[in-house]
């Protein structure tokens, strides 16, 4: 099955400022343009300005700037989204673990929207946060995906099932 991706903040931050950096792996960063162009591969609006904040990210700002394509980041400002946000949003706040810190922190973020949009689109989440459902200081992506019935999966995951392979030439 061929499936959609939406990939949370924390996938580029992580993929630049280890593994995939520019300058190490270019390849990376052309393969999600590429399946975005064949559209399998997107985030949300809310992501693009978490990625688009503080200079750590220097070159993950330039490419979000210059060589990501319009549409890649799809806005949330639609009737079923907003009214799905308000749904992710009115579980984490109603629930009763998570310190109220933990709470406005995720209200502040993209997460609820991440979640919101894949399941009005029935999309899988792609992130590098691990479930902590007995976690009191923070609210997990993966968590409230699954209380919402939001596929999700990591980075290597959707690597591999988009089959992107990176190879190394002698001489490069």
């Amino acid at each position: 099955m061929d499936r959609t991706y939406l990939v949370d903040a924390d996938v580029f931050i992580t993929a630049k400022n280890l593994y995939y950096s520019f300058d190490i792996c270019p390849g990376f960063w052309k393969s999600l343009v590429h399946h975005h162009l064949e559209g399998r591969v997107f985030s949300v609006d809310r992501v693009r300005s978490e990625l688009l904040v503080g200079r750590r990210t220097e070159d993950l700002v330039q490419w979000v700037k210059n060589e990501v394509p319009n549409g890649f980041f799809v806005p949330v400002d639609t009737g079923k989204v907003e009214r799905a946000y308000m749904d992710v949003m009115m579980w984490v706040q109603r629930h009763t673990t998570y310190f109220d810190h933990a709470k406005a922190k995720f209200a502040s973020g993209a997460d609820g929207w991440l979640v919101a949009y894949a399941q009005v689109h029935d999309i899988t989440v792609v992130t590098n946060e691990q479930p902590a459902p007995e976690s009191k200081r923070a609210v997990k992506l993966p968590d409230v995906c699954d209380q919402f019935g939001v596929r999700r999966d990591n980075m290597f995951a959707m690597l591999r099932a988009l089959s992107v392979h990176f190879d190394w030439a002698e001489g490069s």
